[in-house]
């Protein structure tokens, strides 16, 4: 097989330095070259254009977001965002989400040569996964910002409680891609739905500004879970990154528990672990979905909700960035059906009615 081509576009001559030697370290990958902005990117790139792109966000001449936009308007290539962990960079790298990069890598502030040793797995992973992204996909998973709507809107006063004591849950577990068709379903459910629960696949302190971005793109309330947050009808969770989650029931109520732990299917939070907390509290009362994504976590956890006799679906591959965690989910026999991105918002809905 051919290697990966990759560029690296950082304004930090030692960060270029440390990625080019990590991702050159790996026989697979061939780092085409470096650059100390965008423009300086697009000059060597018309020689010859990569495959990956490794890029930042902040930097001279041209920010990460504005080239990202106009790559992907002109000659959409798959970017890897390499971010410092930091809450001004947290908003900003979604914004770089949102414009079409497939996934996040974090870099330090201090201390590059930890680096090396610490996240080396997963930046060579995101590189390879960005490698066999579906960009047409990703371009597709676009959708229109809908207005905010107030309080009210939600809860109309006076409205009596619901009578049914037993809640559907919606358990959601996606990783490379699942930024962009997050965006996509969450933003096309009305404010009546079940309570959902995802684990996306991110950093520590990212995932705040992701469920901030989408808060105020969609009709539904959408936060970052704490520690006992109650799973309602129209709010999504979204598990905090470098936490895991797990869904519990009292009484005949939901609500989540927010936990440290080890990372389970290399990850944390860890679909897996969301989807075996959600059969054993909820069982036929959920459905769980496995989105977009490289490996197999969710995988073993949805054949456990199936068991339990939850509704499952995956994501097909055509519709999918990564066809990873859904495949793996298919093949050991945890995929009721599959469908397409398209039709999950609908699928969602009919939880409710079930």
């Amino acid at each position: 097989m051919k290697p990966i081509k990759v560029m690296i576009v950082d304004d930090s001559a030692v960060v270029r330095q440390v990625l080019a030697s990590v991702l050159a370290a790996d026989p697979a990958i061939e780092v085409l070259g470096t650059a100390a902005d965008p423009l300086f990117a697009l000059s060597k790139m018309e020689r010859e254009w990569p495959d990956v792109i490794v890029l930042d966000v902040e930097m001279p001449r041209m920010d990460g977001i504005t080239f990202l936009k106009k790559l992907m308007a002109e000659r959409p290539t798959p970017v890897v965002i390499c971010s410092t962990l930091t809450e001004k960079g947290a908003s900003t790298t979604m914004q770089a989400l949102a414009a079409g990069a497939v996934s996040i890598v974090t870099k330090p502030q201090v201390n590059l040569s930890k680096f090396l040793v610490n996240a080396s797995d997963d930046l060579l992973g995101a590189v390879k996964a960005a490698a066999r992204a579906n960009m047409r996909q990703l371009a597709k998973s676009k959708t229109p910002v809908q207005p905010k709507l107030g309080a009210d809107a939600v809860i109309p006063a006076g409205q009596p409680a619901m009578a049914r004591t037993t809640e559907r849950v919606v358990a959601i577990g996606t990783s490379t891609g699942g930024t962009q068709a997050l965006e996509y379903i969450l933003t096309a459910l009305p404010r009546v739905c079940p309570g959902i629960v995802i684990v996306q696949h991110m950093p520590e302190r990212f995932t705040a500004a992701f469920a901030e971005r989408l808060n105020g793109l969609c009709q539904i309330e959408v936060l970052e879970a704490r520690h006992g947050d109650r799973v309602i009808p129209g709010r999504a969770l979204i598990a905090p990154g470098g936490r895991h989650m797990l869904l519990k029931r009292s009484g005949a109520q939901y609500l989540v528990e927010v936990v440290d732990g080890p990372p389970v299917s290399r990850h944390k939070p860890s679909v897996d672990v969301l989807f075996r907390s959600t059969a054993r509290a909820a069982g036929a009362n959920a459905t769980g979905i496995i989105m977009t994504g490289m490996g197999d976590d969710g995988a073993r956890g949805l054949r456990e909700m199936y068991e339990a006799g939850a509704q499952t679906f995956g994501q097909d591959e055509a519709s999918c960035v990564v066809y990873g965690m859904p495949k793996e989910a298919k093949k050991l026999g945890a995929v009721g059906r599959e469908i397409a991105l398209e039709q999950i918002p609908a699928q969602i809905l009919r939880a409710e009615r079930a």
